[in-house]
């Protein structure tokens, strides 16, 4: 299983809008055949597995990190052809919550007589694919939210300097997760600030699409996030008044300008992560700066947030988090599931955020 999850993991982010699956078939001890999701979700893991192992496959073990599907899609349902390929046990990491498969696929191996064990690295395996989870069952991207901050909670100097606060490792951990999400997304004040080009550049890496939150169109055209050449391209999410004025204004850059509902200029983040889930998005990456992360806790639509903590001290700067006033303790937001690691010399704070109690 564990090398059906590192098979998985080389396809992060490049499967959407399928999840990244590894499947390894084992006879005799020994691997006859492997495989993982093709880019854009085809062909199936266990496809490929099962052409790699040929007539090796009867009698074997296949051990796959996602349940295998059972309906007939774009390609035939795969407990279908493990059943078809002889395989005698399938050991399955997680079972897929999406209603057409949920449970069936185990269903079709266990009526064909096939022995079926499951929840094998369980936790790592729906890890992997929290995206494509969170989006069957709750219609919107899995999101994270990323910051660096300093130890006092500043992200930039009184300033406005920002560069750099983390790490170069942690950099270059934020441009893996790049490549591994759907979209980047920051708010019109990070783009005038620092004008950035939100690429991945990490080796091998893909593009994810550049989205910028603009309720009041204040970021220029000639930014480099629109100007900067990407094969991802670059959306603009304003409100729908503005909508026509934002597709005269970016019409030459080529920006798909998307509306959403608003109020008072703020764009309500989770329509446009319900648009965003329709279009089969997956996992998003939510960048800055400090008042739309403030906007995505108070929305609830943050499902990770990930701090690196760099062990400076800025004093008068820029806060991480601005907008978002509490009264008592009580009515902060907490996280849940921490996980402290050390990335270069910074701290890497990850966590669950909970809504504050009424």
């Amino acid at each position: 299983m564990r090398r059906a999850l590192a098979l998985a993991r080389a396809r992060a982010g490049l499967t959407t809008p399928n999840p990244s699956v590894g499947c390894v078939i084992v006879r005799g001890g020994r691997i006859v055949g492997q495989g993982a999701t093709g880019k854009g979700g085809r062909p199936h893991a266990e496809t490929v597995a099962i052409a790699k192992a040929s007539g090796r496959a009867r009698g074997a073990t296949a051990y796959v990190t996602f349940e295998p599907c059972a309906h007939t899609g774009k390609t035939p349902p795969c407990a279908r052809s493990l059943v078809e390929a002889g395989v005698a046990r399938v050991v399955i990491g997680c079972l897929d919550p999406y209603p057409p498969v949920r449970g069936r696929g185990v269903a079709i191996l266990r009526r064909a007589g096939i022995s079926v064990e499951t929840g094998i690295l369980e936790e790592e395996c729906r890890r992997l694919n929290e995206g494509f989870i969170t989006r069957v069952l709750r219609r919107r991207p899995f999101a994270i939210l990323k910051l660096a901050t300093s130890l006092d909670g500043r992200i930039a100097a009184a300033g406005g300097d920002s560069q750099w606060i983390s790490s170069e490792a942690s950099r270059a951990m934020v441009h893996r997760w790049r490549g591994e999400c759907d979209a980047i997304i920051v708010g019109a004040g990070t783009v005038i600030a620092d004008d950035p080009r939100l690429t991945c550049r990490a080796r091998g890496g893909r593009d994810p699409v550049r989205v910028i939150v603009d309720g009041r169109l204040k970021t220029s055209p000639r930014s480099q996030v629109f100007t900067e050449p990407s094969s991802a391209g670059a959306i603009l999410v304003t409100s729908m008044g503005n909508l026509s004025h934002a597709r005269k204004r970016y019409a030459a850059q080529r920006v798909e300008v998307i509306g959403c509902p608003a109020d008072r200029g703020q764009v309500d983040l989770k329509a446009m992560m319900k648009l965003f889930g329709e279009r089969g998005w997956r996992k998003v990456l939510f960048e800055g700066g400090a008042h739309l992360a403030a906007c995505a806790l108070r929305a609830g639509i943050i499902d990770r947030v990930a701090f690196f903590v760099a062990p400076r001290i800025v004093g008068a700067g820029l806060p991480a988090i601005e907008g978002l006033a509490t009264d008592r303790i009580r009515r902060s937001i907490q996280l849940r599931d921490v996980a402290v690691r050390r990335i270069g010399g910074d701290l890497l704070v990850e966590g669950r955020p909970i809504p504050p109690s009424r």
